[in-house]
């Protein structure tokens, strides 16, 4: 643990303040997401934490087809970042359909009922 809170707080923290932060081991050098207080690469002890560059690319992608009145249809993907680690979130600021494996997406910071949390927009060209 670092300064005494664990590693999810750590990372919600950072969201408040408009921050994707990644744990990094100090061992192996590696980033790894979700966090966690060992390295789930060489399972060191050091963790350190770095602001993510917000850049990355659209691994996978599906759409979840609702009804309008409920929302509409919507995407889920997973990103891989420039750092090398995958999340899983949505892309706005297209149409559910037109996200595309290999898109270029930039992550920001946005309320998810209440709870801030890591979307992506499509990356300006």
């Amino acid at each position: 643990m670092l300064d005494g809170k664990g590693p999810d707080a750590i990372f919600r923290n950072g969201l408040v303040n408009q921050e994707i932060l990644l744990p990094k081991c100090d061992g192996c050098g590696r980033y790894h997401f979700f966090p966690r207080v060992m390295c789930p690469h060489c399972h060191g002890d050091a963790i350190s934490w770095h602001r993510a560059s917000g850049k990355g690319r659209v691994h996978t992608t599906t759409v979840v087809r609702r009804k309008p009145e409920r929302g509409g249809d919507y995407n889920v993907c997973m990103v891989e970042l420039e750092e090398g680690v995958r999340m899983m979130s949505r892309v706005d600021g297209i149409a559910p359909d037109g996200v595309k494996i290999d898109m270029a997406v930039t992550a920001f910071v946005a309320d998810a009922d209440g709870t801030p949390a890591v979307f992506f927009k499509p990356s300006e060209v």
